[in-house]
């Protein structure tokens, strides 16, 4: 099902090309077709990482005033800076932030918003984007004109990086995008957003569909069935650095412990470890539209089950033939313990409008590792 254009929306892979062409982004280092997705733009590392003492928020300056200093050891903020662009080592448990090659000049009428990408946040790296005289992390006001930068934490994994890789993306917003309940109700009556995850895949009927602004989504604990069943993945406390420019090149069991299925369809998810899951239903987003998982949802429980939230246009769709795509899930939980059983109530989904269907969708032309995902790894492991 296709929508009209709309006065408020994400903006689509072609208006994000005419927003590079009015100079409203702008790098020193042509910006690629590569980076340009169906409502999201890929945003690139740039030439130096700094080793930060902590996180900040540069409510009062300019961030270059942070890092330009003459010696470091005066410095409240910065303990060292490193070249990326023959590759750097960053090590888990670091705060780093990196001038990113992209800036913006956006209209007073647009606003923006970071998440990293999925490859990303299954590697369980933490990033977020900052920007000047900004009190929030990955919002960027509405006629924004600066640097971007960006903050990067790895928690499991030390990785190798270098100038021009992508660890996260932005989208570009116009009003009041959200789709409300009672429309995300309507639209499932007519081009269901929710399968079940069989063989065949069937809509989810409208009495489990569950919407509290947002779409509500469960947890998978039971595979393919089998007793033996892996239902998910622990993230190994010490293993080797990951290279991100090399896919297909790991060994899973190098990294990542396989939890097999529970006698009793259970988990017990331990404090700050990190987890690979996935979702009970198949979601599928129509070209209109595009989605974002809530980091946090207070009433599923104290735990992060996401970092790289967005859903692009087309995702589970294709052509429209296609049943939906499992969510695959980069948990890690707060505090205490936590015991979760098959089927319950995990996370949540809020969808958002496109300014025009864009001219490109998930799945097509562009790079779409995931488009018919289960349970998976990122693209750097052996499949």
């Amino acid at each position: 099902m296709t929508r009209a254009a709309s006065s408020k929306g994400i903006l689509p892979y072609q208006h994000i090309t005419q927003l590079i062409a009015r100079g409203s982004i702008t790098s020193d280092h042509p910006i690629e077709d590569r980076q340009i997705q169906p409502a999201s733009l890929d945003l690139r590392l740039g030439k130096k990482a700094y080793r930060l003492i902590s996180s900040f928020l540069p409510e009062l300056s300019a961030i270059s005033s942070r890092l330009n200093v003459l010696d470091f050891y005066q410095s409240d903020l910065v303990m060292y800076e490193m070249e990326l662009t023959q590759g750097a080592i960053l090590e888990k448990g670091h705060v780093y932030l990196v001038p990113l090659l992209e800036q913006l000049d956006l209209p007073a009428t647009l606003r923006a918003r970071a998440n990293p990408k999925s490859t990303t946040g299954r590697l369980d790296v933490f990033t977020r984007v900052v920007t000047d005289l900004n009190a929030g992390f990955d919002e960027i006001r509405a006629g924004y004109r600066g640097p971007l930068y960006l903050e990067v934490v790895p928690r499991s994994f030390a990785i190798k990086v270098r100038t021009g890789d992508s660890l996260n993306q932005i989208r570009f917003v116009r009003g009041d995008a959200t789709v409300s309940d009672s429309a995300l109700q309507k639209l499932h009556g007519t081009d269901p957003l929710l399968f079940r995850n069989a063989s065949p895949p069937k809509p989810l009927p409208q009495k489990e569909f569950r919407t509290e602004r947002g779409l509500f989504l469960r947890i998978d604990l039971t595979g393919s069935a089998r007793e033996d069943a892996v239902i998910g993945y622990r993230a190994k406390k010490n293993s080797h650095v990951i290279d991100l420019a090399k896919i297909g090149h790991y060994a899973a069991l190098d990294f990542w412990e396989p939890l097999k299925r529970h006698r009793q369809d259970s988990l017990l998810l331990e404090p700050e470890e990190f987890y690979i899951l996935a979702s009970k239903e198949r979601i599928r987003v129509p070209p209109g539209y595009a989605a974002e998982m809530v980091a946090y949802e207070a009433a599923c429980g104290e735990l992060r089950t996401h970092y790289a939230g967005f859903f692009d246009p087309g995702f589970g769709y294709g052509d429209g033939k296609m049943r939906g795509t499992q969510v695959v899930l980069e948990v890690r939980p707060h505090d205490v313990p936590f015991l979760i059983h098959d089927g319950q109530t995990f996370f949540k989904v809020v969808y958002d409008r496109m300014l025009t269907v864009p001219t490109q969708v998930y799945g097509t032309a562009l790079g779409s590792s995931y488009q018919r995902q289960a349970l998976t790894l990122s693209k750097h492991f052996k499949a």
